[in-house]
C-alpha cells in the first residue's frame, strides 16, 4: 500500500504540515499531562480510523513508558480500571469532540463540565487545541490512505 500523496515531498502539503507541527508545540509544551495527550491522540485516532495516527501514537506512548494494559484498553475506557478520573474526563471530552457529526449537540455540557472539574483554563485549552489537532492530521493521513505500521517512536523529532 503506498499513500496517495506525499505529505513531505509536495510543497505546499509540506508548507501546511510545518505550521500545523507548530500548532502541536504549543500542546505538547501545555501542563496537559503527557500521558493524557497520547490518550486523547489515540482515542480520537482510533474513531476516525486512521492506522497511521493509531500506530505512531500507541508506539510513542509505549516508548514514554506507557503500559500495554492501558494502551489496549483505550477503546475500552469506560469499562477499564485502569484510567484515572481526569484521563476519563479528557478520553469523553475527545470521543464526543471527534464525534461532533454523531450528535445533534455536539459537546454534552455534562462532558465539558467533568472535564473542567480535573483540568484548569490552561489546560482545557490544551486539551481542546489537542482534539481540533489531531482530528485534522487524522483526516489527512485518512485522505491520502498513509499506510500504518512503519513508524519509528521520534521519527518526526
Amino acid at each position: 500500500m503506498e499513500a496517495r500523496l506525499n505529505l513531505y515531498g509536495n510543497t505546499g502539503a509540506a508548507k501546511f504540515a510545518k505550521y500545523i507541527n507548530s500548532a502541536g508545540k504549543v500542546v505538547s509544551d501545555s501542563t496537559l499531562p503527557a500521558a493524557t495527550q497520547e490518550l486523547v491522540k489515540i482515542r480520537a485516532s482510533q474513531i476516525n480510523g486512521c492506522g497511521f495516527c493509531t500506530d505512531m501514537h500507541t508506539k510513542d506512548a509505549a516508548h514514554a513508558g506507557e503500559t500495554s494494559v492501558r494502551l489496549n484498553l483505550v477503546a475500552a475506557w469506560r469499562e477499564a480500571r485502569v484510567f484515572t478520573d481526569a484521563e476519563r474526563a479528557a478520553l469523553e471530552l475527545t470521543e464526543q469532540g471527534t464525534r461532533i457529526a454523531d450528535a445533534a449537540g455536539g459537546v454534552t455540557d455534562e462532558a465539558w463540565a467533568n472535564a473542567a472539574k480535573y483540568h484548569d483554563e490552561d489546560q482545557l485549552a490544551a486539551l481542546v487545541s489537542l482534539i481540533a489537532l489531531i482530528n485534522a492530521y487524522n483526516r489527512m493521513n485518512v485522505i491520502i490512505q498513509q499506510p500504518a505500521g512503519d513508524y519509528q517512536p521520534g521519527q518526526f523529532g
